[in-house]
């Protein structure tokens, strides 16, 4: 996966690469040519006591030593380009793929997981492309012209490579084999850690109220230990990698040493051969030093990928067909016979639920916590597919329907309302972009939300902070609401989103919504009775099923359930009006 991953994503940046092979080529070249320089310098400057010589070949080394800077520079310049690059496209790969992803698939993968994924894994493949190209690219080049070099100054004593090179090599491949396992657990812990601090910091409000931060300290720490445990278990043994391969280059350079000075004794080599030979020695065993870095970085860098690799290549289980078709906007809402099982669930959700929500009127969905009613509305919008049965909107089965087309018919205001960084005006907008100032104070207006947005300073430029910490839960709600009435949808979803409201807001809301959303098919989810007298038609659901169904006075008269829910909410004297 990781082979295949950073080819996809270097492809369209190979020019850049084709620079950095070149200036690395270049660089690799200037080094491996100054040893050569070097020993000419002393057996045929200081050797002989030619002066200029010693100056002429210095100058010609220091221009050389030059070139190889600005190669070097330029190579990772284009390096880091590279990888910059290649960081923001898997960014934006991940971040598309997810905002396809169904339900089912974002509680697969687990939001803190995608986030590591979309920020540490990227990053660990960031860093390994730019390793690549500032570090790996040169030991090739350097490794090949060093020995070809070495043997060429001397090779009597090319044996202490052929012993020292594998050497070098297999103790590095035995580290990195023992890495994987630690760097795997570590990615998978670092989720852990993310998916603690996560639930801490949005339930900080319900850890303070029960003063639960001594637990919460504890669950952070152990998570934070497991992490700690796998870097250092992971650490351990890259500390113990340098100290190995410094041993073998010290133990090379010596013996290098050691053999080259019998061979100058006996007249059989030179001194600038010697040293020569030990420079480009300490070459090839510091560019398989260098090398180790990345060596270091893949073990992780390929669980990254892995992970990444798993997110790009999950398809979304909600899918728009090829001969998919526009949705009319007549607005009508069908279930026939719809069941539906959550993924890995024994029992279904829903079982056999038929009715038809018809333009201009409003559907209420009444029943106790856990009966359906959340997983109802979410197959209109197909956030789910129906195990079996069919949901459709005008007409048109939403398996069978264009995403977009789908999705710009239905104005949806959640259970849990949220708003993004910004103003209310760029929130109110979200429900559709072009939306004029006049149309978002219509929108306030018939959500109840115009005083108080009035009341801030700078009104519809007031800002609004991520989630909507800096307005009221009730002042949230009624933004949700006109952010979806902005929108000048056909069905309108209210997934019990008057909960949060007063009855008396509550009360002006519903004749506001009566009065001024007449063409729309509204469905209201509710738990309260007095959010639903006025529906059309309502739908008593009980552990997945519709048993009863009518108008609020018929069912007073003939559901036993919805009977049982107005006694525990209404005042007798509510019930008989």
């Amino acid at each position: 996966m990781l082979w295949r991953l950073l080819v996809a994503s270097v492809r369209p940046y190979w020019r850049l690469l084709v620079g950095v092979i070149v200036f690395q080529c270049a660089q690799a070249i200037v080094n491996l040519y100054l040893p050569t320089l070097n020993a000419d310098i002393i057996d045929k400057g200081v050797a002989t006591g030619d002066t200029d010589y010693i100056w002429r070949m210095g100058g010609w080394m220091l221009l050389l030593s030059l070139a190889g800077i600005v190669c070097t520079i330029t190579a990772v310049y284009f390096g880091a380009k590279i990888a910059m690059r290649v960081g923001a496209d898997l960014r934006r790969d991940i971040f598309g793929k997810v905002a396809s992803f169904s339900e089912a698939e974002v509680q697969r993968f687990g939001a803190p997981s995608l986030i590591t994924r979309t920020s540490n894994d990227v990053q660990q493949v960031q860093m390994l492309v730019l390793m690549t190209c500032t570090l790996l690219m040169t030991t090739p080049f350097t490794l090949i012209g060093g020995v070809i070099l070495a043997i060429e100054q001397d090779p009597a004593l090319s044996w202490i490579m052929a012993v020292a090179i594998p050497l070098l090599l297999v103790i590095v491949l035995l580290i990195v084999w023992r890495m994987v396992p630690h760097f795997r657990r570590m990615q998978v812990r670092i989720d852990g850690i993310n998916r603690v601090l996560r639930e801490q910091l949005t339930g900080i409000r319900v850890v303070r109220a029960f003063v639960r931060e001594p637990v919460e300290e504890a669950r952070f720490a152990d998570a934070n230990a497991l992490v700690t445990e796998s870097a250092v278990k992971a650490g351990r043994l890259m500390a113990a990698m340098f100290p190995l391969v410094l041993l073998v280059v010290n133990t090379g350079s010596a013996a290098v040493i050691w053999f080259g000075g019998y061979r100058i004794d006996a007249g059989d080599m030179q001194v600038g051969a010697l040293t020569a030979f030990l420079s480009y020695l300490i070459q090839i065993l510091f560019s398989v030093l260098m090398a180790t870095f990345l060596f270091v970085l893949v073990p992780r860098a390929a669980v990254s990928a892995d992970r990444i690799g798993a997110v790009l290549d999950t398809d979304s289980s909600v899918r728009e067909d090829d001969a998919a078709v526009e949705v009319p906007r007549t607005g009508e809402v069908v279930f026939d016979k719809v069941t539906f099982t959550y993924p890995g669930a024994e029992q279904p959700v829903l079982a056999d639920i038929s009715f038809t929500a018809r333009r201009g009127t409003t559907t209420a969905i009444i029943g106790s916590t856990g009966a359906g009613k959340t997983t109802l509305i979410s197959l209109i919008p197909r956030l789910h597919d129906a195990t079996s049965g069919t949901v459709s909107v005008g007409g048109v089965d939403v398996r069978e329907a264009q995403l977009e087309s789908l999705w710009a018919r239905i104005g949806l205001v959640p259970q849990r309302p949220y708003l993004f960084a910004g103003t209310v005006g760029s929130n109110l907008r979200y429900g559709r972009e072009e939306a004029t100032d006049e149309e978002l104070w219509d929108a306030l207006a018939i959500a109840q939300g115009e005083d108080f947005v009035r009341a801030m300073p700078e009104t519809l430029d007031s800002p609004i902070a991520q989630g909507g910490t800096t307005v009221s839960g009730g002042q949230r709600q009624r933004l949700s609401i006109a952010r979806a009435l902005v929108r000048q949808p056909d069905v309108l979803i209210f997934d019990d989103s008057f909960s949060a409201l007063d009855t008396a807001t509550d009360a002006r809301l519903r004749a506001a919504l009566d009065r001024e959303v007449t063409d729309a098919t509204v469905i209201v989810v509710a738990q309260r009775v007095s959010s639903i007298v006025d529906a059309d038609q309502i739908l008593v659901m009980e552990d997945g099923r519709i048993v009863d169904r009518g108008t609020h006075s018929e069912l007073l008269q003939t559901s036993p359930t919805y009977q049982e829910i107005v006694s525990t909410q209404l005042r007798a004297e509510e019930v008989a009006g």
